[in-house]
């Protein structure tokens, strides 16, 4: 669904751009139809991308596509800015990259990989084949990654993290403001974009080079790796984005790294497929053939007022993870970390965590369990 709007405010400007558009023309209606949503006069907010389109500013006319709008979706849920019709984006070429990022599409990007010929790094990564133990956090839901970073910093305060960000969901690297968020607070060393994806400090074709360059060239202590805003699912035990985690794990444990699952937990989705462990996360671990790697779950605080309804044997969540967690250990090693001072360093982070629409005292649990991977993999290098 494409309109014409004109540009009537910019909300914001970076990572990405956030316009409020007013429609100005609409394709007819089909037949005996009647004219669907987003007519003249409507307004809407949309996404514009300068990397790809230019900047835009009041009174720009634009073409504008409001699918995701009309189908009231969550993290997609926005108008993209198709094509600015009042000025041209400056050309970006001639630049010494070669990979295509978004291949075949009319937004396909011109990057310079870090391990192509022409790159600085391509004789580091020409033959690298280990990540030298490397710890790779691997998430299946990218809310996740900061309440990760948190739990890292606070067991390693000067320890160097970074983010891997998989073609699953968002391929622009800009559409999430919780990357750009972390990158200003100094809090995130380092991004990398791989497969489709683009906008990474480094560019690479493929998750295993992306891994390498964590590890080789952008020297990190450990790296979270995750699909971008925008997990896809479809109340299939297969149908869902963020299977590609178990890619991750598997590349992570053939290059010698030290694959982490994070789980993706909840005390506040009122789905029961997402209640307690998602099917999703036991889905990645139970039925995909890994090795047995590191799953860190969370040991909550009885004590504590906000945990200890997570803790409570007699209550619906405990004993359901309790259950859940027994699968998993048929497959993989349990690590049980316990969540003590978390709460408060997640309740003291510059950054606002956000998982569905809940917050982090709307869902503890969610926060809490990616924390204690981070805070788990920062132990890893404490003991090294």
């Amino acid at each position: 669904m494409i309109r014409k709007a004109r540009v009537i405010e910019v909300r914001y400007s970076s990572p990405h751009q956030l316009l409020v558009c007013e429609i100005v023309a609409a394709p007819p209606p089909i037949g005996a139809e009647p004219a669907v949503s987003f007519q003249p006069g409507d307004a809407c907010r949309a996404i514009c991308y300068p990397d790809l389109i230019g900047y835009a500013g009041v009174g720009d006319t634009v073409q504008i596509e409001v699918s995701p709008l009309a189908k009231n979706l969550g993290t997609g849920g926005a108008a993209m800015v198709l094509a600015n019709e009042s000025r041209l984006p400056f050309d970006d070429l001639p630049n010494p990259g070669h990979l295509v990022k978004a291949r075949y599409t009319p937004y396909q990007k011109i990057v310079l990989g870090a391990d192509e010929p022409d790159s600085p790094f391509h004789s580091v990564l020409q033959a690298a084949d280990s990540l030298q133990g490397l710890p790779v956090l691997v998430a299946d839901i990218h809310s996740a990654l900061p309440a990760i970073v948190a739990g890292f910093l606070q067991g390693r305060p000067d320890g160097k993290i970074g983010y891997i960000q998989t073609d699953g969901g968002a391929l622009p690297l800009a559409f999430s403001r919780v990357v750009a968020e972390l990158k200003a607070e100094g809090l995130l060393a380092t991004t990398i974009t791989c497969g489709q994806s683009f906008g990474g400090d480094y560019e690479a074709v493929s998750l295993p080079s992306a891994l390498l360059i964590a590890d080789l060239v952008a020297d990190l202590d450990a790296v979270v790796v995750t699909q971008g805003p925008g997990n896809l699912g479809t109340d299939t035990r297969w149908g869902f984005s963020g299977i590609a985690g178990a890619e991750a794990l598997r590349v992570a444990a053939a290059l010698q790294g030290h694959p982490v699952a994070v789980l993706r937990m909840s005390s506040g989705d009122a789905r029961p497929r997402h209640y307690g462990i998602s099917h999703h996360t036991l889905t990645m671990l139970t039925w995909m053939e890994l090795p047995p790697i590191d799953v860190v779950e969370p040991v909550f605080q009885a004590d504590c007022p906000v945990e200890g309804p997570l803790a409570d044997p007699d209550s619906s969540f405990a004993p359901l993870v309790a259950s859940q967690m027994s699968l998993l250990s048929e497959h993989h090693r349990i690590c049980p970390v316990e969540t003590a001072g978390l709460y408060g360093a997640l309740e003291d982070f510059p950054i606002k965590f956000s998982t569905m629409g809940r917050s982090l005292s709307e869902d503890p649990a969610a926060f809490l369990a990616a924390a204690v991977a981070g805070k788990y993999a920062a132990e890893l290098l404490n003991k090294a």
